[in-house]
């Protein structure tokens, strides 16, 4: 891919830190805040970091103990640590999410995952289901790519395009899906958005990209028997209402949908205060 030079001069460190709990912590900014006996993490999902959160955050301290952290990917993490080897599936993401629990020490919690981040969740309760009590999912997809029974919003062709348009002129490219992901008229959320992507190396971004359009989860799904609350906007240009049936329809535990009146792929930034009480409802059942 254009632009990633270096990979392999700073993969094996990547490797050799990435596998340290206490030096993770660091490298992905991880944070705990509020109080409270209950433990909710927060895990943002692609061209954002943990800020997005930030508007939800006053909802939920009072009572809840919160851990915030980066994806590798996100561009507030140095991009030395992202290893293009090691990031090519999502699994990877699922280990450092489990890493993160075992080094603070935490062994329940609620998790809230945004798009990416909602399947990086289902793939760690899969592996480590005694850790989770529920997933909140939102804006998650198992698969972005249509296929022959399933509707998952775009085509191969709508894929490689984006790819090309990333590749041409990323700078273009985060002007237009800015808003557009957003969805809802909110300026300040097409601003934050747009700032976040900026923050991220554009090769990093392109690669995380095909990375999550590679993915392909359905198969899985029935593994997940932790409860999970999937929580979707009417009108996402990224996720088709007709993924959250699918998820419903196919993961294997307890599982509710929850419908937001607003639009786009982005709620936690455009539409806070209704998304806010769907999840503090979802962390007290």
């Amino acid at each position: 891919m254009g632009g990633s030079t270096g990979h392999s001069n700073t993969a094996a460190t990547a490797d050799s830190s990435l596998t340290n709990g206490s030096k993770l912590l660091e490298i992905l900014n991880v944070r705990v805040v509020g109080s409270g006996e209950k433990v909710v993490v927060l895990s943002h999902g692609f061209g954002t970091d943990q800020s997005a959160w930030n508007r939800i955050v006053p909802f939920l301290q009072r009572d809840h103990r919160i851990v915030l952290y980066d994806l590798v990917c996100a561009g507030s993490v140095n991009p030395d640590h992202f290893d293009f080897r090691r990031y090519t599936t999502l699994d990877a993401y699922a280990d450092d999410l489990c890493l993160i629990l075992e080094s603070l020490r935490i062994d329940r919690c609620f998790f809230v995952g945004h798009s990416v981040s909602a399947m990086i969740g289902i793939l760690a309760a899969i592996r480590r289901p005694d850790l989770f009590i529920k997933l909140v999912l939102i804006g998650g997809s198992p698969r972005f790519l249509n296929d022959r029974d399933y509707h998952g919003g775009f085509d191969h062709g709508d894929a490689e395009r984006v790819f090309m348009a990333m590749e041409a002129n990323y700078e273009a490219w985060v002007r237009g899906f800015a808003p557009l992901a957003v969805g809802a008229d909110v300026p300040a959320a097409v601003r934050e958005f747009s700032r976040t992507l900026f923050n991220m190396r554009p090769d990093i971004s392109l690669f995380v990209s095909r990375s999550v359009f590679s993915t392909d989860l359905r198969g899985v799904l029935g593994l997940v028997r932790v409860p999970c609350c999937i929580v979707q906007t009417a009108r996402d240009v990224s996720v088709p209402l007709a993924v959250a049936t699918y998820l419903k329809a196919h993961l294997g535990g307890r599982t509710i949908v929850e419908i937001l009146n607003t639009e786009g792929h982005l709620p936690h930034l455009s539409a806070p205060a209704l998304l806010a009480p769907v999840i503090r409802r979802a962390l007290s059942r």
